[in-house]
């Protein structure tokens, strides 16, 4: 069943959103990837205390990582020193989130 038959929490919602973007692509955090922003976004969340440098952390944590997974991972080390393209959409995203009225 979706999750957001069952729950209307945005946390618990994230939260689910985050284990399928893991079950599909198989990543996990520090392989350079969105789940990098999406997992200290969605417990910030949970813990209500989203804020914007919580989501700038987590983009700016992508830039000195080598990427494991996805089509930067054909780069290998010379992924090192360039923010990943999915933490940097996924920061645009939730600082969007953040912004909205009413949201958290």
């Amino acid at each position: 069943a979706k999750q957001s038959k069952i729950d209307s929490d945005l946390g618990g919602l994230l939260a689910a959103a985050l284990a399928g973007i893991e079950k599909r692509g198989g990543a996990t955090t520090g392989d350079k990837m969105l789940i990098d922003v999406w997992a200290p976004v969605v417990q910030a969340v949970q813990a209500g205390e989203l804020t914007q440098d919580v989501i700038d952390d987590a983009v700016a944590s992508t830039e000195p990582m080598v990427a494991k997974k996805g089509r930067a991972s054909y780069l290998g080390e010379r992924s090192v020193g360039h923010l990943d393209p999915g933490a940097v959409s996924s920061g645009y995203l939730f600082t969007t989130l953040l912004d909205t009225e009413g949201i958290l």
